[in-house]
């Protein structure tokens, strides 16, 4: 659980993160989990598929690069050799929460990148066909509504290859 709210912090923001530490600790006294069963602060990191990474890294420079070269920056730093490589979520569950949360947050334009991530990491069509419908009762039927386009796309252009 901690390790979800720390990878939400990336995708729904800080506030929207730590707004959850008070319940979570709550949560977690309740049910007796102490702050040394939590995950570690910095534990030994995944192996990095350094083909996937090279790729995504070009494609984030060549859009941002010009405009943000920072936001780059962090974004290969923090977010893809920091936070995804986590051993405390497998990236299958890291890519649920992240097109899960973009769905939610009304953020379809980086729904493409991550669904794809998703299927890759082993989620199949028939559970990603299921995160609209799921996040509908949650975020609102607008929000799944304008996801499913992009959803289609992406199963569209996965079938023909």
């Amino acid at each position: 659980m901690s390790e979800t709210i720390n990878h939400l912090a990336y995708y729904t923001g800080w506030g929207n993160a730590t707004a959850t530490i008070l319940i979570a600790k709550d949560v977690f006294a309740t049910r007796g989990i102490r702050g040394d069963q939590l995950a570690p602060v910095s534990p030994k990191l995944l192996p990095i598929d350094q083909a996937t990474e090279d790729a995504r890294l070009a494609q984030v420079d060549n859009l941002v690069g010009p405009v943000a070269p920072g936001l780059v920056e962090y974004t290969t730093k923090a977010l893809f050799r920091d936070l995804w490589p986590r051993p405390g979520l497998a990236p299958r569950d890291r890519s649920l929460i992240t097109v899960s949360s973009l769905v939610a947050n009304g953020q379809v334009a980086q729904v493409t990148f991550h669904l794809n991530r998703a299927m890759d990491h082993g989620l199949t069509q028939a559970e990603a066909s299921e995160m609209p419908t799921q996040v509908a009762f949650y975020a609102g039927w607008p929000n799944a509504f304008s996801a499913v386009p992009v959803f289609k796309e992406v199963f569209t252009k996965r079938q023909k290859t």
